[in-house]
């Protein structure tokens, strides 16, 4: 039985270092950073029960942040537990903080998603941040596949996920940031003030695998211009670390492209270290990028599990 980590535990969510949150480090006029209701803490552990099959083993958790009893609801993989994410605060605003901590131990396999976009509110002192760890022991297999992030006019959003990862886990790893709420009065695309992604990977030795970050400031970095956004307006981000020989099976099966019928774009390359594989989508709207990340990761499936995904929720 492994020993269950606690929210006294948690790393602190304190990006105030970070040169591109300078501007941003005011106190709230409302409930300060990190008050109760504002730091949101999640932890959840899946382990195998007597029969083999993956079960939901450690949740501890903190508003706003609520998970919803496990579900088998996968038909081509009815031993996998199906877990989604909630938030009773509605949405990100300035002075939240959150901490999500996903282990999956030896043997286990899990699909995780959330229960609608997440959204980032206008924020006018503060910023909102969040820290996710994410461990796979020996054989453990994870889809991550949130639903997309909102961020609103002036939306200051800052996160960094910490990968630790067995040579022999996989791990489906999946973000989708739209440019604003497209249809929203005049629209707002591009205007928030400021976006900072980080992700990074290591053994469970430490060894480090990779690193990614970007920064993006849309009011000093035009993001129309040819080779960042361009014309589109939906960013997915994708990484996926697994053995190599399945990582060659994947970038075999998968195809580069640029579609102007469907208004999409897609890339592929590597990850250093020979840690796996980052898949980027680039369109207009979100449902045609959620459904090229859902196909990306049915290859991922059927390499590792030699199971295709069933078809997406009319509803989703």
């Amino acid at each position: 039985m492994t020993q269950q980590r606690h929210y006294s535990d948690a790393p602190q969510v304190d990006f105030d270092s970070a040169p591109e949150m300078r501007p941003y480090l005011a106190q709230p006029d409302a409930m300060y950073v990190g008050c109760p209701g504002k730091h949101g803490y999640l932890n959840l552990g899946f382990e195998l029960d007597r029969n083999g099959r993956s079960f939901l083993r450690e949740l501890d958790r903190r508003a706003p942040l609520i998970v919803q009893q496990e579900l088998y609801f996968d038909e081509q993989l009815p031993d996998m537990p199906c877990v989604y994410i909630l938030s009773s605060g509605g949405p990100n605003v300035d002075g939240d903080r959150y901490v999500q901590r996903f282990t999956m131990h030896r043997g286990t396999m899990a699909f995780i998603s959330t229960g609608a976009a997440t959204k980032l509110a206008e924020m006018r002192r503060n910023y909102s941040g969040m820290t996710q760890e994410f461990t796979l022991e020996e054989d453990s297999y994870l889809e991550y596949l949130p639903e997309p992030i909102i961020p609103c006019r002036h939306t200051r959003f800052i996160c960094d996920t910490r990968i630790t990862a067995h040579p022999t886990a996989t791990l489906f790893y999946s973000e989708i940031y739209m440019g604003g709420r497209k249809y929203y009065s005049d629209g707002e695309l591009f205007a928030y003030d400021l976006l900072s992604v980080c992700s990074h990977g290591e053994r469970p030795d430490g060894t480090p695998l990779f690193r990614e970050k970007f920064i993006i400031d849309p009011a000093h970095m035009p993001l129309r211009d040819t080779g960042m956004m361009g014309d589109y307006d939906v960013f997915a981000n994708v990484l996926v670390l697994t053995p190599p020989d399945k990582a060659a099976a994947v970038y075999d099966a998968t195809d580069a492209f640029i579609d102007p019928a469907r208004h999409l774009a897609a890339g592929i390359t590597h990850l250093p270290s020979g840690a796996g594989l980052l898949y980027k989508v680039l369109g207009m709207e979100p449902g045609p990028v959620k459904a090229a990340v859902r196909d990306f990761c049915s290859k991922v499936r059927l390499a590792v599990k030699h199971r295709s995904m069933p078809d997406e929720f009319p509803w989703r």
